[in-house]
């Protein structure tokens, strides 16, 4: 290694990225890896080869090296490659290394930071929606939240992506424990139907987040959005909050992109790939018979 390649000269930041020197033919491999990682398939050479942009021959001095270490197999009969045991083996490694909620802490200290704006990540706990880490903006805002304290399932934009994301069986007995309690609940949040809260649970999946103008505190709003884990299970929900001036709602909002993107990363960290829109799925029309 030389002078000042050591671990502390380079550095990680929350996209994934990383600065400092590095050794090209290992970022190349890495790119044959990366194709076939998207695919999710076995895949022909010229293809692998296609979508890093290196030529055919090049993939296979790559691809033989991965053969050796066992990162990669080829099927014999069809000449195809597809990831092998060893790449699982390293999969298996880092999901027991890695610890989801002190990554997405980490990362919120700098959202929080860059957005100006508090940031909470709330999981799901014996009583519903919990909050595990709130992260005060420099401008702190006028709210009083804390770890441990309980969102209400109906009555926050919180609560809501709970409701969307979360299974049936989880969700349905806290849902009627919040109804039934009705004013005597303990949770942040007012109560809402449960015709209502279907109907915005319902907007929640079309969207992807969800969104709480001057309620359950008037003249702050919050965003929420969700990340998925490797198995597409909810484990965390981001929530924005700031003053109404501040923190738009409308779909042109620059902090709903903000968010959006700070969740969708984050998933990507847990593995998760979100499922090609419908709109891509094309169609396969049925052969016309013959006259």
């Amino acid at each position: 290694m030389a002078a000042g390649d050591g671990p502390g000269n380079v550095i990680a930041n929350v996209n994934g990225e990383v600065a400092g020197r590095g050794v090209q033919s290992i970022e190349v491999g890495g790119r044959l890896l990366a194709v076939m990682v998207e695919s999710g398939r076995p895949m022909m050479l010229r293809d692998i080869a296609g979508g890093a942009d290196v030529t055919p021959a090049q993939a296979h001095a790559y691809l033989v090296s991965f053969r050796k270490l066992g990162m990669v197999e080829q099927d014999t009969a069809t000449g195809r490659y597809q990831l092998g045991s060893f790449a699982l083996q390293l999969g298996l490694a880092r999901m027991r290394a890695f610890n989801p909620l002190r990554f997405a802490g980490e990362a919120a200290v700098q959202l929080s930071a860059e957005l100006g704006l508090m940031v909470t990540l709330t999981v799901w706990g014996s009583f519903g929606p919990t909050i595990v880490q709130v992260h005060e903006a420099a401008d702190q805002v006028h709210v009083n939240l804390r770890a441990g304290a309980v969102y209400s399932l109906s009555g926050t934009a919180t609560g809501r992506v709970f409701g969307a994301f979360m299974p049936a069986t989880a969700l349905a007995p806290r849902l009627e424990e919040e109804l039934a309690e009705g004013s005597r609940r303990q949770r942040i949040g007012a109560l809402a139907t449960r015709e209502r809260f279907d109907l915005e649970v319902a907007l929640v999946r079309r969207q992807g987040y969800a969104v709480a103008e001057g309620s359950p505190i008037p003249g702050i709003n919050g965003l929420a959005g969700p990340v998925f884990d490797h198995t597409g299970q909810l484990q965390v929900v981001i929530t924005l909050i700031g003053p109404t001036g501040v923190v738009s709602t409308t779909t042109a909002s620059p902090q709903i992109a903000a968010l959006l993107d700070f969740t969708q990363r984050l998933s990507a960290q847990l593995g998760h790939r979100p499922e090609p829109p419908v709109d891509n799925v094309v169609a396969v029309q049925p052969r016309r018979k013959r006259a």
